[in-house]
């Protein structure tokens, strides 16, 4: 047990490591080369580099050490130890990056920049979100702000980064305040589908006069479970238990197929869910 645990911590120091390495590798190759604007720390940094001439990497450290210092205070060691790592390592690989790469740059179009650096960013950011961690940075104000106001953290995050990318304009004309605005639409999908990534799965409910049939192959056959709902039919008021089962997407079509063989009339309603918890999913299956 405690081998496994060293090991999962171990995964997960090697895992943020390398989201924040590959974050400040998208704003070394793609952002700064281009003259994109961002949200975030990262928008900070570029607004103080374009306007004064302050280096990015420097800003970062001290940007990133204040908020650490406040989100320790205000929020506590727990979510002060899930952001130490960020907060140092971050700064670190950008001044590595930009001492070893430079600002050279992978393309020299802005749209493809954008979409390389958002997808970047977007599996950067989730990674680092799904071993339990956070950026830091501008991440903890919004949480400060909802700790001491009740104010929503989504919306604390997109006015905070609605205000960083206007300030920007300062230094960069409208057409890339719109680039800016489709890098964090970018990244933010991006984010969403990397965080939701092997979770979702396929819930299937069928409806049919054959359900025990359907039942037995659902749990011998394809070893997932069920569950039978109550259940009546609207016009000839049959009432057959409807069976509920949830399966990966892999296992949709032998399923369809099945529930077919049994029963050609049978009623299906398919539909996607984001995510599963339980036995056969985030627990060990247990056969009794």
């Amino acid at each position: 047990m405690k081998e496994n645990l060293s090991k999962n911590i171990l995964f997960n120091i090697v895992a943020i490591l390398f989201g924040n390495a590959l974050y400040a590798l998208a704003v070394v190759l793609f952002i700064v080369p281009n003259g994109l604007i961002t949200g975030g720390t990262t928008g900070l940094s570029l607004l103080f580099f374009n306007q004064f001439g302050f280096p990015i990497a420097i800003f970062n450290y001290l940007f990133n050490t204040a908020m650490f210092i406040i989100g320790f205070i205000v929020l506590g060691k727990r979510f002060a130890l899930t952001t130490l790592i960020s907060t140092f390592f971050y700064p670190t690989a950008f001044a590595f990056f930009e001492k070893t790469i430079g600002y050279a740059g992978m393309t020299e179009n802005t749209l493809l920049a954008v979409i390389c650096a958002g997808i970047m960013i977007g599996v950067a950011i989730g990674i680092v979100i799904k071993c339990g961690a956070s950026t830091g940075g501008m991440d903890i104000p919004p949480l400060v702000l909802n700790k001491k106001f009740g104010i929503p953290v989504a919306v604390a995050m997109y006015g905070f980064d609605f205000m960083i990318l206007l300030s920007q304009m300062i230094f960069s004309n409208k057409e890339m305040v719109l680039y800016g605005l489709l890098l964090v639409l970018t990244y933010t999908t991006v984010l969403n589908n990397v965080l939701m990534f092997g979770k979702s799965q396929t819930q299937v409910k069928i409806v049919s006069k054959e359900y025990e049939k359907i039942n037995n192959m659902v749990i011998t056959e394809l070893d997932r479970g069920t569950t039978l709902i109550k259940a009546e039919t609207g016009y000839l008021k049959n009432e057959y238990p409807m069976v509920l089962t949830v399966v990966s997407n892999r296992e949709l079509a032998a399923l369809n197929q099945k529930v077919l063989d049994i029963d050609s009339n049978a009623f299906m309603i398919i539909s996607k869910v984001n995510e599963v918890h339980g036995r056969g999913f985030t627990l060990k299956k247990e056969f009794l």
